[in-house]
Parts: structure tokens; C-alpha cells; sequence
């Protein structure tokens, strides 16, 4: 890519469910005077459509894309060069011919929900080891129910976590298992046996994660079942699931798994997609305690449809997809925003690049 210091000729279109900080599309104008802004209050997680008042002239001159999960066609948006989601994932874009049919650029937002999806997966696994579940019953019922059982609870001291997928949400989540005092093991699909190839060069949050790839005491990779079962197979109280979906990722997590998980009845936590785990096969797990319990804040189906069983399987904590929400969520997205827009304009390889190869 060339370099356009002042970002002349291009257009950014924000199509995003809130309106941009006070000062923010000014500051754009003075750090790029080339670069034309627009701005749309659109949900596109909500809305089917894209917004009418976005002219077709505008659609035509729209080089920069920040959005959810609408998009023009590559007819309407000729001009586009760079998409950038709001989403960590992209199993979204993956079919849509502005993806598939052109060399657009399209970048997540990988990296943004980092420190709270963390925070949301040592805090449910903590919740389970301490009981917290059956004390807020307690509350709802005024039972004060006092016990000297200590081993009842259970701390995470010396424990293992186990990382299915060691990106930026991943790196987080080692950083504060380390903290607990737990042991971490990381599993990605492409081997990292080198200090380089362990780095992380993905947008994190300054000062956490596990950019450099130092904190797993153990490094697991692959793709094939076998090397899925053999990390499976390392003695791990706690599972964490942080793939995208993919093709080799669907299903991922189903009988034959939780069969190996068995040997230590493994906690499980997904937060990555919900199909990563074959649901039938996680309520028979749960229920026939294969596993102590399991965390979900993504489900297949998801919305989880009220008489499904699974919200009734034993020991199982569900959250409808919020494990990302965050007061600074809006801020994190515009500083890789603000990344990509620098990169582009210095002629640079964009942040947070989906593969078209890999899908993520």
C-alpha cells in the first residue's frame, strides 16, 4: 500500500447503534484533513436493512466501513478498500460476497472485550468453587445456612486451566489464572515452539495479556482429533473454549471429549461460539456428571429457546452473549479504529486482518 498521510480522497462511514464522542469525528478531521466522515446511528445487529438516509452517492464514495453486521453490495460500495467490524468474531462475513468475491480488507475487533470476557470467565469458574449460585438462592429464600465444611468450596490455588484457543481473549484470561495462582496450558492450531512465534500481534489492551507468550507453563497444538484429545487429556480442572467457528471448529467439543474430560470431571466454559460444543452431548455430560458443571455465555441455538433443556442441566451457569460488554467497549473499538486508520495511511499491513485462508 502506498502512503496518504492526510487520507485524501477517502470516506469513512461509521454505521454504528450510538453516536460518536463529543470531539471525536473533529479530531479525525484534524488528524487526517483529506479523510470525509459520516456518521449513521444504526444498529445493524437489529436492523435487516441498511439505513435509507445513506444516499447511494455516499454508498459509491464510502471507502472505510466501521460496522456490525450489515453490509452494501461491492455493486453499491465500488470504492471500498477497508471494512472494519465491531465484533471479535467474523464466521459472519465468512459467505457474504463483499468477503468472497474481493480483496476488500476486513478486520475485527479482536482484542477489545479481552479484559472483560476475562474478568466474566475466572468469575463465573470462581462463583461455581465458592457456591456463590446456591447462596443468591439462599438470599431469595432469607436463609442464613452457615457451614464448617471447609472442603465445600474450593480455591484455584495450583490448579490447571487449559486455553482452547490463545489469542488476545485467551492471553487475558492466562493473565489473570496466573495471578490466582493457577497453572496455564495454551493450545492453538499451528505450532509456536519458537519465543517469535509465541507473540501475540493482534490490538490488546496496554499493560495486559500475555503479548511476548510467556505465562503457559505448556504449548499444545494442531488440528486433528487426536491432538484436540491428547490436550484434553492433561489433567485440567478448568476448560476454557475461545475458537472462532470455523468449519473445523463446529462440533468441536462433543462425546468423545467429554468422555476424556471425565477423568478429572473438567469445568467448562465457552465464551467462543455456541456450536463449538455439540449441546445435546454437553446436557449429557452435565447430567451424568461427566464434567462438575459448565459456563456458557454463547449457546446453539442461541437465543436459547425457553423450554430448551439445557437451561435445566445440572450445575450450568448461561448468560445471553454479554460476557463482552463493557463501559469501554465503545472506546477500545475507535483506538483500532484509529490503529487501522494510521496504518492505512502510512501505507502499512492493517491490525487485526481476517485471513480469508483461516476465516478468522
Amino acid at each position: 500500500m502506498s502512503t496518504n498521510k492526510d487520507l485524501k480522497g477517502h470516506k469513512l462511514l461509521l454505521l454504528v447503534p450510538w453516536d460518536p464522542p463529543s470531539g471525536y469525528i473533529d479530531s479525525l478531521n484534524k488528524t487526517y484533513p483529506g479523510l470525509e466522515v459520516i456518521h449513521a446511528n444504526w444498529d445493524t445487529w437489529q436492523q435487516q436493512t441498511l439505513p435509507s438516509h445513506i444516499t447511494e452517492e455516499d454508498w459509491k464514495s464510502v471507502t472505510i466501513l466501521l460496522t456490525g453486521a450489515r453490509f452494501p453490495t461491492k455493486e453499491a460500495a465500488p470504492n471500498l478498500k477497508l471494512v472494519q467490524l465491531q465484533s471479535a468474531g467474523a464466521n459472519f462475513v465468512l459467505d457474504n460476497p463483499l468477503f468472497t468475491d474481493t480483496d476488500i480488507a476486513f478486520c475485527t475487533a479482536n482484542g477489545i472485550h479481552g479484559p472483560q470476557i476475562a474478568e466474566w470467565i475466572i468469575c463465573s469458574y470462581l462463583a461455581f468453587q465458592h457456591r456463590i449460585p446456591h447462596f443468591l438462592d439462599n438470599i431469595k429464600e432469607h436463609r442464613w445456612e452457615h457451614s464448617w465444611d471447609d472442603s465445600a468450596a474450593q480455591d484455584a490455588v495450583q490448579q490447571r486451566v487449559g486455553i482452547l484457543g490463545y489469542g488476545s481473549i485467551g492471553r487475558q484470561v492466562a493473565r489473570v489464572a496466573k495471578a490466582i495462582g493457577m497453572d496455564v496450558y495454551a493450545y492453538t492450531n499451528r505450532p509456536r515452539p519458537t519465543p517469535e512465534s509465541r507473540r501475540d500481534d493482534s490490538y490488546i489492551v496496554p499493560g495486559l495479556g500475555d503479548p511476548e507468550g510467556v505465562l503457559p507453563s505448556k504449548w499444545f497444538s494442531g488440528t486433528k482429533p487426536e491432538e484436540v484429545q491428547e490436550f484434553l487429556s492433561a489433567d485440567l480442572d478448568l476448560l476454557v473454549l475461545a475458537v472462532p467457528l470455523t468449519p473445523q471448529t463446529k462440533g468441536l467439543i462433543s462425546a468423545p471429549q467429554f468422555q476424556t474430560l471425565r477423568g478429572k470431571k473438567t469445568y467448562v466454559v465457552n465464551i467462543g461460539r455456541g456450536p463449538v460444543i455439540n449441546t445435546d452431548d454437553l446436557i449429557t455430560a452435565l447430567n451424568e456428571e461427566w464434567i462438575r458443571g459448565a459456563a456458557l455465555d454463547v449457546t446453539d441455538p442461541e437465543p436459547l429457546p425457553k423450554e430448551h433443556p439445557l437451561w435445566d442441566a445440572k450445575n450450568i451457569i448461561i448468560t445471553p452473549h454479554i460476557s463482552g460488554n463493557s463501559a469501554s467497549y465503545t472506546t477500545r473499538l475507535l483506538e483500532v479504529l484509529g490503529i487501522n486508520l494510521k496504518r492505512l495511511s502510512e501505507g502499512k499491513e492493517y491490525i487485526n486482518k481476517v485471513s480469508r485462508r483461516r476465516g478468522y
